[in-house]
């Protein structure tokens, strides 16, 4: 597909093999963020999730199971004296690389939908206590303080559109 000015050039690249796509086919389920806002503050077991988080059941059984076949969770067994074995859920490396999708949100979600008074929870760098804020800097060190100063590109992946 030609592009003008009017069209935008992303028309012109196909989307079936789009990361966006593929990672929200994971991360986009309802309750996953939750799930991973759990595993992050320290909270592995199921019935501590489940309480704490308000999931139901089968929504957080479905959601850890799909966490963990994504290798973003894995589970560790454990036993309490006198019950059966059960699991704690902990990140993976490739869990933790998630980190900063969550700050992001938890930042967004404070500048517009915290209370009045103030998010319930502040991310802070454990060393100073200052409050931990997310930055867009690309690979040569430039941080970028407009989004509109990020423009996208055909990448390596990159197919035409056909349809």
């Amino acid at each position: 597909m030609p592009t003008t000015p009017a069209t935008p050039p992303a028309l012109a690249w196909a989307t079936d093999n789009c990361q966006v796509a593929r990672a929200m086919a994971i991360l986009g389920e309802k309750g996953t963020m939750i799930v991973l806002r759990e595993v992050f503050n320290g909270v592995r077991r199921f019935a501590d999730m489940q309480r704490h988080s308000g999931l139901p059941r089968q929504v957080l059984s479905n959601r850890l199971a799909l966490l963990v076949e994504h290798d973003i969770l894995h589970r560790v067994p454990y036993r309490d004296e006198g019950s059966r074995e059960r699991h704690e859920y902990r990140l993976t490396a490739k869990g933790f690389e998630l980190y900063p999708v969550l700050a992001a949100v938890a930042e967004w979600g404070t500048r517009w939908y915290a209370d009045p008074e103030g998010p319930p929870v502040e991310l802070t760098h454990r060393d100073c206590g200052a409050v931990v804020t997310t930055v867009l800097e690309c690979r040569d060190g430039h941080r970028v303080d407009d989004a509109r100063d990020v423009v996208t590109r055909p990448g390596p992946g990159a197919r035409p559109f056909e349809g």
